[in-house]
């Protein structure tokens, strides 16, 4: 049997939504760095692109919670390198906020950018990727938030919640030709780090961490190549869990001697950090 290069995706084609900035563009990165054409999008042109190799990847200007932009963008990914193959919904993100006081507009956005966005960007993708003969992946990036959820996140663990029951009900209706996945992605550290896990840099929050640092955007990258080639070909409907672990109970740390915290952190966002 021929297993193949898992990480050599010359030749195919990925779109990574909100792959300007954080997570995103590292996704974006890893891909062009095993070979792959690569899209990208956001509201806003960034001042730079993901890039490796000396390669860059397009860039498209797109809204993905309107649906017809969302059709745009990935019939432009395919008129320009005539296929699709790889489609990773990464945009996503929300400030925490009171359940009890926040607004409907608040809440709609939220769900729009965390469920509907990934939603209208797959139903886009499956049209043109039924259609080739080696179908394509659509890989769904996910949040902890949607198995534990924590206080003031409310809207989006319950987007996200239901982004894990899309992810596994379009792998039903899409196999075999599309396969669908999902990846529970923990605290992740990027450049924001401080202002989302406080002024420790998120030294405290690796230490309920049972790997002891949180995680980088590689780490979900990787996790990306593997889901997208053909040693996970058989994987259909699957939520990976990229968290390290999850968190160590709380009766567990009530026990442990007072001590400093964790400080195994390398360099680099949790995940609600990534945006059209």
């Amino acid at each position: 049997m021929e297993l193949g290069n898992p990480i050599d995706f010359t030749g195919r084609v990925a779109i990574v939504t909100g792959g300007t900035q954080g997570v995103g563009a590292v996704i974006a990165e890893a891909f062009l760095a095993a070979g792959a054409e690569v899209m990208v999008c956001a509201r806003t042109t960034p001042p730079a692109l993901p890039s490796s190799g000396g390669r860059d990847a397009a860039f498209r200007p797109t809204d993905v919670r309107d649906p017809a932009a969302a059709a745009r963008l990935v019939a432009a990914t395919a008129e320009q390198f005539g296929r699709l193959d790889i489609l990773v919904n990464n945009a996503g993100g929300s400030p925490d906020a009171d359940a009890a006081t926040v607004s409907p507009r608040f809440v709609e956005k939220v769900v729009a950018l965390n469920l509907l966005a990934p939603f209208y960007m797959a139903q886009a993708a499956n049209l043109v990727m039924r259609e080739q003969s080696e179908g394509g992946c659509v890989i769904n990036i996910g949040s902890v938030s949607a198995h534990t959820p924590q206080p003031g996140t409310a809207a989006y663990s319950a987007a996200k919640a239901g982004l894990l029951g899309l992810t596994r009900a379009l792998a039903l209706e899409w196999a075999p030709k599309v396969r669908v996945n999902h990846i529970t992605a923990g605290p992740i550290r990027t450049a924001s780090a401080t202002g989302l896990y406080g002024e420790d840099d998120g030294a405290a929050v690796a230490g309920i961490v049972p790997l002891g640092r949180l995680a980088v955007p590689a780490d979900v990258a990787h996790a990306c190549l593997w889901l997208a080639g053909p040693h996970a070909s058989y994987i259909n409907g699957a939520d990976l869990a990229v968290h390290g672990g999850g968190e160590i109970p709380a009766r567990d740390l009530a026990r442990r001697p007072p001590g400093p915290p964790s400080r195994h952190l390398d360099h680099l966002p949790h995940h609600p950090l990534s945006s059209s």
